[in-house]
């Protein structure tokens, strides 16, 4: 018998949301950062020096330290910078083990993430 093995989908992490209209917006991904290929649910920070977008780094100093969106569908940025639709802001519900965190965080910066999100109303369940 085959094995079907799901993968991560566009939207798969959010359990419920107000208004998609609302909630999310188009937005930059950045080119040039460590995290350039992201996958739907990738927890992300915004760069403040260039309002641009980048996967949630715990160690930087230039804003994406804080998290503060999830990306909703796979992006590469790769070759350049690229738009991307993300959940900026809530109300929101989102599925804690379908989010995505680039490299190792610390349970204590996941929990500090989720902190963060829940301030722009995004909360992790």
């Amino acid at each position: 018998m085959t094995t079907l093995t799901e993968t991560t989908h566009p939207g798969g992490f959010l359990v419920w949301e107000a208004f998609r209209d609302y909630t999310r917006e188009t937005i930059t991904v950045a080119t040039g950062t460590a995290f350039a290929t992201l996958d739907p649910g990738t927890v992300l920070g915004k760069i403040t020096a260039s309002g641009k977008y980048t996967a949630h780094d715990p160690a930087a100093v230039d804003g994406t330290e804080t998290a503060v969106a999830v990306l909703w569908g796979k992006a590469d940025a790769t070759g350049g910078d690229v738009p991307a639709v993300a959940l900026v802001r809530g109300p929101a519900v989102v599925n804690r083990h379908d989010l995505v965190f680039a490299g190792t965080p610390s349970e204590g910066e996941i929990t500090a993430a989720h902190t963060a999100l829940l301030a722009t109303g995004i909360l992790v369940r």
